[in-house]
């Protein structure tokens, strides 16, 4: 497995980690911003990631009907630990809001299904796979990512095992409790939860 210091190197090396001001999919700001897609970019590094993750993730969760990742974040994740642990993976996609099983994906009553994502910060993607689950009567085992950014503090899933490559602390605030440095840095916003 890799280390947390040959993680965090792979992710800078692949300019997965970024710094500045962002507003994160959760409505919060940061300075950092982890983008995934940019590790995603780099195949042999992205499957050394997912490589770690799986073994991590077989040690936490032997045994695994379904993996389900929301769209888009989660996708390719899901696929390639999907495809390293040799389990059925589905995505769900939002429709008119909220997240829904389409093109042909279900979950059976009483699978063992894992979340799998690409970064937690808030867990609100993750909570909200987890109602899919809920509703098709199967059991959730918990949650995977190759980056958790929860704490204490702003994480909705409180009775959960996260399973995680590396988790980073990075400060995030309220739109209207900003420290005055990143008041002075320009606003990105680089996920996708508020594309129209």
């Amino acid at each position: 497995m890799l280390s947390y210091k040959d993680s965090l190197k792979v992710l800078k090396k692949t300019r997965a980690l970024l710094e500045g001001h962002f507003v994160l999919s959760s409505g919060l700001h940061s300075n950092k911003y982890i983008q995934c897609s940019k590790l995603l970019s780099f195949p042999n590094h992205a499957s050394k990631i997912c490589n770690s993750l799986s073994k991590k993730i077989l040690k936490a969760f032997p045994l695994v009907d379904l993996i389900l990742s929301p769209a888009l974040g989660g996708i390719i994740i899901g696929y390639e630990i999907g495809r390293q642990l040799n389990t059925e993976t589905i995505f769900c996609e939002r429709v008119g809001g909220k997240f829904k099983l389409r093109r042909g994906f279900s979950i059976k009553k009483n699978a063992k299904v894992l979340i799998i994502e690409d970064v937690i910060t808030t867990g609100k993607s993750s909570l909200e796979c987890a109602k899919l689950v809920k509703k098709s009567k199967a059991k959730l085992l918990g949650f995977a990512c190759i980056i958790d950014r929860s704490d204490k503090e702003n994480l909705l899933i409180k009775n959960n095992k996260i399973v995680s490559q590396i988790k980073i602390s990075v400060s995030a605030y309220k739109k209207n409790d900003l420290p005055s440095f990143l008041k002075k840095i320009p606003v990105i916003t680089p996920g996708s939860r508020f594309l129209k």
